[in-house]
């Protein structure tokens, strides 16, 4: 799989190759032949499956890392390739030409992350966060406890955080702090 790799570096400026185990590797490669090189790896190298597209936020570098994740199973051999895409006008080339459930993971990048992925089914439909008029849930600048305060009303925390303790006080409200008192 080395020479392989080695040998797609020159052809589509592959960045870094980090063999993580005998049967994992990550590559890094420009947004521009992403969509060229996962093409290639398909239909050319034998990466027939696809297994799934992640994404995570580093705003200290204001990027959106995308990871294809392919498999070759003749070889039970997985490959991740990632590419860094701008936070601020966050879009990609769609990929679901290549594979159908790309246009899945395609839908909750966008609604999660707000990355765009033109000419893509559905991406601009609602997937999980119907009727969502806030910024997208997984971005790092999402503040998640200010959302909470204003959405949902405030509630008592419990007395006690042993739950036997908890629950005893639940079932039998009354008795239960009677019989406390007793055993004091």
């Amino acid at each position: 799989m080395k020479q392989v790799l080695e040998k797609l570096s020159a052809s589509f400026e592959i960045e870094d190759i980090v063999y993580q185990r005998d049967d994992l590797t990550f590559l890094s490669a420009k947004k521009e032949n992403l969509i060229n090189l996962i093409t290639h790896l398909r239909d050319i190298e034998g990466f027939s499956h696809f297994v799934l597209l992640s994404c995570v936020d580093w705003i200290e570098d204001d990027k959106f890392q995308l990871t294809y994740f392919l498999n070759k199973p003749e070889e039970k051999y997985d490959l991740g390739i990632r590419c860094m895409i701008d936070r601020k006008e966050a879009s990609m080339d769609s990929a679901h030409h290549l594979w159908k459930q790309i246009a899945t993971y395609q839908r909750e990048i966008k609604e999660m992350f707000g990355v765009d992925f033109p000419g893509s089914p559905g991406v601009d439909e609602p997937f999980i966060l119907e009727g969502w008029d806030n910024i997208p849930p997984m971005r790092r600048d999402f503040d998640t406890k200010q959302y909470s305060a204003d959405t949902f009303f405030p509630r008592e925390r419990p007395k006690t955080n042993d739950p036997k303790e908890y629950m005893k006080e639940q079932m039998h409200p009354g008795e239960w702090g009677e019989y406390r008192k007793e055993k004091k």
